[in-house]
């Protein structure tokens, strides 16, 4: 518990330092002004290093928070101050969203550390990424009042899918087993394969590293390693019947902020741990250097058959010096054989007690 008082004080400090300079959604800041953005061979902003994205800034507004959208720095001290005294390394991983934990805390008295397995105990909050605080109070910028815009008739049907398979677990550890009557059954990231890109949910094996040339970009997230490249020459997306799984990433410069247009994707894009889009959105992010460490990575969802409106969140990544090792996620699918052969004996103990019964 001390050391992770220790971490929330020296994190929030530095966040906050940044924040009180400045107020505005871009992030920049009044020590800034003297800042120039490094540039490339090329004259581009020089977007190449490892960046993370640990923030605590929930996705929507809390209800706490209804006519809020920055925080003083007495108030962000507050939860500061409320997490060190709440949070145990030593218990489940906090996976759902910390700031709501905490401001419920806050209000019950007690904090519900529990929100990803309990029963395996297979991840502690040990697991996770020193978080930073900063003054906002949602990731959602447009709509202004931090909420998802409504949802479509065919989005509100998939969207109670999604929280029944939410609630129920299925296919992770705290849930039913599911389907497994072969590899194909389990899910993408069951398989190490993929979790989509980007991927946005932070805490977690989230960081990025840019590499960058004058012909393209390559944006390599630490989950499963995926690695997008994204074209800069001006090329055409790809016909609508080509599908692919991290969608068809298309870039260009507006002055000094990249902007990459996707489409064409297999499954769809999800944020973090909401609901997915469907395979025909346009997700266009903008990523923009404001200061020596971060960039600020803005993205717009647009797909109208699952929201009544476009929506836009904004997350800061911060640089590191560190690097991006592998994430090693059972590669070979070792443990493919186990989970086929526990389903085969699922079965093989229901046949035996149904011939039994008769």
């Amino acid at each position: 518990m001390k050391h992770l008082l220790i971490v929330l004080v020296a994190a929030g400090s530095a966040a906050l330092s940044v924040a009180a300079q400045s107020r505005g959604p871009a992030g920049t800041s009044t020590s800034a002004k003297t800042w120039k953005v490094p540039r490339t061979p090329d004259g581009k902003p020089d977007l190449q290093g490892v960046w993370g994205n640990n923030g605590v800034t929930p996705m929507t507004r809390p209800t706490q928070w209804k006519d809020k959208t920055s925080l003083t720095d007495a108030e962000v001290e507050e939860l500061k101050g409320l997490a060190a005294r709440y949070v145990d390394l030593g218990k489940d991983a906090i996976f759902g969203d910390f700031v709501q934990l905490v401001l419920d805390a806050k209000k019950n008295g007690k904090f519900n550390q529990l929100s990803y397995d309990p029963t395996t105990g297979n991840y502690n909050q040990f697991w996770m990424s020193d978080r930073e605080w900063d003054n906002r109070t949602s990731l959602i910028t447009d709509p202004p009042n931090g909420q998802f815009p409504p949802l479509t008739p065919d989005g509100e049907a998939r969207h109670a899918v999604f929280l029944k398979a939410l609630q129920q677990g299925v296919g992770s550890e705290r849930g039913p087993a599911g389907r497994a009557d072969g590899p194909e059954d389990r899910p993408l990231s069951e398989r190490c394969i993929s979790y989509g890109a980007p991927w946005t949910f932070p805490g977690y094996d989230s960081y990025f590293q840019i590499t960058q040339s004058p012909q393209a970009v390559v944006i390599e997230q630490e989950l499963i390693h995926d690695a997008r490249i994204v074209p800069l020459s001006g090329l055409p997306h790809l016909p609508a019947s080509i599908r692919q799984l991290h969608g068809d990433p298309r870039g260009h410069w507006d002055k000094d902020t990249l902007v990459v247009e996707t489409t064409n994707y297999r499954g769809g894009f999800q944020a973090g741990l909401q609901m997915s889009s469907t395979p025909d959105v346009r997700l266009t992010e903008r990523y923009t250097r404001v200061s020596p460490d971060y960039i600020n990575w803005e993205l717009t969802v647009d797909d109208p058959a699952t929201w009544t409106r476009p929506w836009t969140f904004m997350i800061r990544l911060k640089r590191t010096d560190a690097q991006v090792y592998e994430y090693a996620c059972h590669e070979g699918n070792h443990a493919m054989t186990g989970i086929l052969a526990g389903a085969r004996a699922k079965e093989r103990a229901a046949a035996e007690t149904t011939t039994k019964s008769k």
